[in-house]
């Protein structure tokens, strides 16, 4: 069995409890039960998180952990001198270490994240860089491995860094039964951007978020705005005002953009040959997808994929 501790102080917030549930359902569909979930503060007892709810915790000790936890509060705030005394012994205590949502700030502060590379919530990311200049942000990564250390983007990238953390310990098949308990897919990559091109979008009205909805799931096709103004039940013209209006984006331009993230997302996820990664996200040749690479990231689609490979190795 595996004891997985998930150290809370006051203030924290319960998003960062999201990778609780992996290691919790993992429990529920094995007969071994294999991890054994503890709680742990400075003082013991109960602790009061962000949303008032109170969690009844173990004061710190000697006890050696397979993970250890680190939570965020929804802002970042200072943690106390026992808490880092806590953290910066972690490193010889236990097999690895985890920070979710702003829980990298108080890694970074015990100084167990200088020379590595991490990732935050983006909305902190820059403080962390600023505070903390020893630390390497992946800015764009949901979660991200350095070592023993693993450190998430948000809460909702905590459940996908539990699952990856469960599938090292025990497969494949059995994190694909957690996930399906979840009612979740299988996981999501580290690699995987922050950003998101659809949500970027924000369409106000249900006929252009139809046309959205079906674009994304068929950007293999042409994608005419024709096409897209016959799912929205609109004339073509009428649909282009629309979109405009309530997006920002040319019709053309949201697609490219939405290709490019698909795209990018199949490429380092993949061995794929890129004329293969441009024809099943629609770009029909790898000459239109450089173009719309360097467009959105100035980079060419081969050179993020050396980076992404540089990264999973290092």
């Amino acid at each position: 069995m595996r004891d997985i501790a998930f150290i809370v102080y006051p203030g924290y917030s319960v998003m960062a409890l999201t990778i609780a549930m992996a290691f919790e359902v993992a429990n529920s569909v094995t007969e071994s039960q294999p991890y054994d979930l503890h709680f742990v503060s400075e003082a013991g007892g109960p602790v009061r998180t962000s949303a008032g709810m109170m969690i009844e915790s173990e004061a710190f000790s000697d006890t050696p952990f397979d993970t250890l936890v680190v939570g965020g509060a929804t802002t970042p705030i200072a943690a106390t001198a026992g808490l880092l005394e806590f953290v910066r012994a972690a490193s010889s205590r236990h097999r690895r270490i985890a920070a979710v949502f702003t829980g990298a700030f108080v890694l970074a502060e015990a100084g167990l994240l200088d020379g590595r590379r991490a990732a935050t919530h983006w909305l902190h990311a820059d403080e962390l860089q600023r505070r903390f200049p020893k630390v390497k942000i992946a800015h764009d990564r949901i979660f991200m491995n350095d070592g023993p250390i693993w450190t998430t983007a948000g809460g909702a990238a905590g459940l996908d860094l539990g699952l990856t953390l469960i599938e090292m310990d025990l497969g494949a098949e059995l994190v694909k039964s957690v996930a399906r308990e979840l009612v979740i897919y299988h996981r999501r990559s580290g690699e995987q951007s922050q950003f998101s091109a659809l949500l970027d979008l924000s369409p106000k009205s249900d006929r252009i978020q139809m046309a959205l909805s079906y674009a994304r799931e068929n950007l293999h096709k042409p994608l005419t705005v024709e096409e897209l103004a016959e799912v929205a039940c609109l004339s073509p013209r009428h649909f282009s005002r629309t979109f405009h209006a309530e997006t920002g984006q040319s019709p053309a331009k949201a697609i490219e953009n939405m290709r490019v993230e698909s795209a990018r997302s199949l490429m380092e996820q993949s061995r794929h040959p890129m004329d293969v990664v441009a024809h099943q996200t629609g770009f029909c040749d790898r000459d239109r997808m450089r173009r719309a690479f360097l467009r959105a990231f100035g980079q060419s689609p081969q050179v993020l994929r050396r980076l992404a490979r540089q990264e999973a190795i290092a």
